[in-house]
């Protein structure tokens, strides 16, 4: 199936990331994307652990305390 060999190479570009790993900083994540959208703890708490910038459409992050990116700024 085509589907299903485009899902298996972008799987092969991509790291899950679960819920047990991203706990440590869970409560950090929270406090800083509370104002905005608790429910995106889970990114913030993924750039906090990786180091890393939030590639991002979603203004709900700025502010967070975290580096974000937009298609427009890497473009």
């Amino acid at each position: 199936m085509v589907w299903r060999d485009a899902l298996d190479t972008l799987m092969t570009a991509i790291q899950l990331i679960g819920q047990e790993t991203l706990s440590p900083v869970e409560i950090a994540a929270k406090a800083r994307i509370a104002r905005r959208d608790e429910q995106d703890w889970p990114a913030v708490a993924a750039s906090l652990l990786l180091d890393c910038p939030i590639w991002t459409e979603d203004r709900d992050f700025f502010g967070a305390g975290v580096a974000t990116w937009t298609t427009e700024t890497i473009s």
